[in-house]
């Protein structure tokens, strides 16, 4: 199974949850007639109420789907590298080059090729079973959050643990795999904030030693009123293509990911 086959395969599933949900909905013979006599009995009134619930959960679907987005771009390395490549640019002084496109394109594919494991080992735990009727909802959650816990623990540190287990007011555990998602999800996007801006603080110092030695030599000439930037951007540039600096910076934080 391949992400060229897992996405298309959990969006027909999504839709052909939703359909037979709303086929499950549409009311039936005996009570359109009831609903046009006005008159309705027990068992109808019931089906009636049966036949609401799948609205609902259609409703509470789309309600959590919208929380898809900022699941993927907050508990994936999305998040540190999306930052990064925005340190990036502003260390480079080149405003919006690349463009604020570019590098979420570039965080998203970065991302879905490290996530791969994940989510097919997701698919094929959790949600491949629950489509075979071998999982209840419930168990297939239980598999699909423990997966992912797996994931995000070894980029959490402790200290921020420890600081959401005391905001959350949960016993401590006895292993970090006891730990609920709810602890362990606002721990990593803070160890994730911290990694990235350790990150950008390294990227930024020989940026900023170019932007100083162009701000000494404008000084000196007596050049006041020429800004050292428009001075420093050209270098820093040459000197970010001399050292093949994407490669260098992608390679460098794709393996900042390895546990």
């Amino acid at each position: 199974m391949t992400m060229q086959t897992l996405l298309p395969r959990l969006l027909l599933l999504t839709l052909s949850w939703i359909w037979s949900s709303q086929l499950y909905a549409a009311p039936s013979g005996p009570l359109s007639a009831a609903k046009a006599t006005g008159q309705f009995s027990a068992a109808q009134l019931n089906s009636s109420q049966l036949s609401a619930a799948p609205s609902f959960r259609w409703a509470a679907l789309f309600t959590l789907l919208t929380f898809v987005p900022a699941c993927f771009v907050t508990l994936t390395p999305f998040l540190r590298i999306s930052v990064v490549l925005h340190f990036l640019r502003q260390a480079l002084g080149t405003q919006s080059v690349p463009s604020n496109q570019v590098i979420l394109g570039l965080s998203l594919f970065l991302t879905l090729a490290f996530m791969q494991p994940v989510l097919l080992d997701i698919y094929s735990q959790a949600i491949q079973p629950y489509e075979e009727g071998q999982l209840s909802g419930e168990a297939a959650w239980a598999k699909a959050s423990g997966r992912i816990k797996t994931f995000l623990l070894p980029f959490a540190r402790e200290k921020e643990i420890q600081l959401m287990v005391t905001l959350a007011k949960v016993p401590v555990p006895r292993t970090p795999e006891d730990l609920d998602l709810r602890v362990i999800a606002p721990a990593y996007i803070l160890s994730e904030l911290q990694a990235s801006f350790k990150i950008g603080v390294v990227l930024f110092l020989p940026f900023l030693v170019l932007d100083l030695v162009a701000a000494s030599i404008t000084l000196a000439l007596g050049m006041v009123q020429l800004p050292p930037v428009m001075i420093s951007a050209p270098f820093k540039i040459l000197l970010f293509v001399l050292v093949d600096g994407w490669s260098l910076v992608i390679g460098s934080l794709m393996r900042s990911f390895q546990p």
